[in-house]
């Protein structure tokens, strides 16, 4: 009988954690944020600030974190990250100030990057190289299955109140969380295996102590340092940014744009989230059969223009019942299947730059750039919604920036490996 490789333990571990973080905070705060503003008086302003704070804490920590995890790996970080996540909800339950909402976003915030998305990738490059876009997209599949349980917050939220939601959500996060960090491990070199599950003989280690991947061709990967000295890191980086502006805005404003602008209610338009998510799914499906197949690059393009069409259909959702229904299933289906598609794309593309020895700094710094796109979304969307009444100049605005920038992605060719050092 064939065991099955560990490295689909520790994905189908990081994708239950991704669940959470989605079913809990990145889907789920837009089904808040109505709320919140009817009962505290918040502006949208005000509430987007706190998306945005998530995102600049995230990326100011990125490359400490990136260190972190390549030096010691990655499940110290995820176990504080899960106890700041969930001790941060339940700081949140209890505030009564827009200051003290901002100071238990800031916990939610460190938790989030520590237990989360970016470490989750950085474990899973490391056992994963020819079948890469197929664990990252199997890891995607928890944070697009997530979404489809924001009804269930919205019906909590609607029943029981918005901070017996949260405390709820902070106890089931470390709860379940703890367990499955328990199942992430560092590199697969440490525990006698290989990526993909080959069998090798023993790679050298660096001065580290890490094993350290070996090319037939004479090549070696990246140092963090030579990344930032090519061209195709930063064009990356802000064409992931410019994707971040739809996704993020969406995530956030959503729900109130369709309770504002087309008279649904929270549960009504949690329920179009839901359909959003499900396309997600399919989005990660479709990655999980192509993404290893073909160029990355051409797959990311086409999903930005995807990005832009949906949200443009959102925006402009008017008219005839039917005809705003249909729209709306239009950016469901367009945004939630490029979230999907091209989320896992993201990671995969850098490690197959840059290889993985460096890639936790890699990331990490990279976020420090991306998180143009994480902070505006949200921000323009809720400031130019609170100056002008709507979020059409807003929503109309982000989707432009996300179709400019699959230029960046366009350009962003695969760089020259390095020549490996005499030994």
């Amino acid at each position: 009988m064939t065991r099955i490789f560990y490295g689909w333990w520790m994905v189908a571990a990081g994708s239950g954690i991704q669940f959470m973080q989605s079913f809990f905070l990145m889907q789920a705060f837009g089904a808040y944020v109505p709320v919140l503003q009817e009962e505290r008086g918040w502006s949208k302003t005000q509430l987007s600030g706190a998306a945005a704070l998530q995102q600049v804490e995230a990326a100011l920590i990125g490359p400490v974190v990136g260190w972190f995890l390549d030096r010691f790996g990655p499940r110290g970080v995820l176990r504080t990250g899960i106890l700041l996540f969930g001790g941060g909800f339940m700081l949140l339950s209890q505030v009564e100030t827009l200051g003290a909402f901002y100071g238990a976003f800031v916990v939610i915030a460190f938790g989030v990057s520590m237990s989360g998305f970016f470490p989750l990738n950085v474990a899973l490059i490391q056992w994963f190289e020819r079948s890469r876009a197929r664990a990252l997209s199997s890891l995607q599949l928890g944070l697009a299955l997530g979404g489809t349980a924001v009804p269930i917050v919205a019906w909590s939220l609607t029943t029981f109140g918005w901070r017996v939601t949260a405390f709820a959500s902070g106890a089931a996060v470390i709860v379940l969380g703890l367990p499955l960090v328990q199942v992430i491990r560092r590199r697969p070199e440490d525990y006698g295996l290989r990526v993909d599950g080959d069998a090798a003989p023993a790679r050298a280690r660096d001065a580290g102590g890490a094993a350290q991947p070996a090319a037939s061709d004479g090549t070696r990967d990246f140092t963090w340092r030579e990344a930032l000295r090519e061209r195709s890191f930063w064009l990356l980086s802000l064409g992931h940014g410019s994707a971040l502006f739809v996704v993020t805005a969406v995530n956030v404003h959503a729900i109130s744009h369709m309770k504002e602008s087309l008279g649904y209610s929270v549960e009504a338009a949690a329920f179009v989230i839901t359909l959003m998510t499900l396309a997600q799914v399919g989005g990660v499906a479709i990655g999980w059969a192509i993404g290893d197949r073909y160029d990355k690059r051409l797959i990311t393009v086409a999903c930005m223009a995807a990005h832009m069409t949906g949200l443009l259909l959102l925006t402009y959702a008017s008219g005839p019942s039917a005809l705003v229904t249909t729209m709306l299933v239009g950016f469901a289906v367009l945004h939630g299947a490029a979230w999907g598609l091209r989320g896992p794309l993201m990671q995969a593309i850098r490690a197959d730059y840059f290889g993985r020895s460096a890639i936790g700094m890699i990331l990490g710094i990279s976020y420090v750039i991306i998180v143009i796109g994480q902070v505006g979304g949200p921000l323009i969307a809720g400031i130019l919604a609170d100056a002008t009444g709507n979020y059409r100049v807003g929503f109309t605005t982000l989707a432009v920036l996300s179709g400019l920038g699959s230029a960046f992605f366009l350009l962003a060719s695969k760089p020259k490996r390095p020549l490996a050092r005499p030994a």
